[in-house]
């Protein structure tokens, strides 16, 4: 029997997308290319996601690989990257018909530390049951430990969740401990039919 909905939080719940701070701030694609792939693209930014430097930190690492004359815009990029985070058409909507039919909701999330600076703009964190971001316990999905610790820390049976993400990779991680999963493509319908299916 299922009784929690488990929500990964970049492109479920907020959406995420760097190219919107990217083409805010550079001036032409290979600047853009570059940028990508020595920050958002590269294993700097999976070190914020993992707890190892803040989001701040990631500007220090990023500057040693790119010219001088890109460093300002650089900088622009870590400090307001979250600018993209805007919330998903129905996710709020659909987090709310999950409590109102009893489940209990929660947040996992491969985030850096500034999470809890620009999440709770847009959803109340106590609305959740629990909320574990990568950054915190330096686990990083898909690796099984940071869903049996989801699962250890809120008392949760895997095989009473499911688990909803974008990515199908980490969906596959969630369904390795016991978890059902479902990918998370873009539409709050389809999530309910399946949902429903697996009910």
């Amino acid at each position: 029997m299922i009784k929690n909905i488990v929500l990964d939080m970049g492109n479920v719940l907020l959406s995420y997308d760097p190219h919107v701070i990217l083409n805010k701030v550079c001036e032409t694609e290979e600047e853009k290319q570059l940028i990508l792939a020595n920050l958002f693209e590269s294993e700097i930014w999976l070190m914020g996601d993992r707890g190892e430097i803040t989001n701040e930190q990631r500007y220090d690492l990023a500057k040693e690989h790119l010219p001088e004359e890109l460093h300002g815009k650089l900088k622009e990029c870590v400090e307001h990257w979250d600018i993209c985070m805007l919330p998903i058409e129905g996710a709020k909507e659909f987090c709310h018909s999950c409590r109102k039919a009893g489940y209990q909701i929660y947040v996992l999330s491969n985030a850096c530390d500034n999470f809890f600076e620009y999440f709770p703009k847009y959803y109340d964190m106590d609305f959740f049951d629990g909320v574990l971001v990568s950054s915190t316990v330096r686990l990083l999905k898909p690796d099984a430990r940071i869903y049996e610790l989801l699962c250890s820390r809120y008392g949760l049976q895997p095989q009473e969740c499911v688990f909803i993400d974008d990515l199908p990779e980490n969906v596959k991680g969630a369904e390795a401990v016991g978890m059902k999963g479902i990918v998370f493509t873009g539409d709050y319908a389809d999530v309910k039919k399946k949902l429903h299916e697996i009910m």
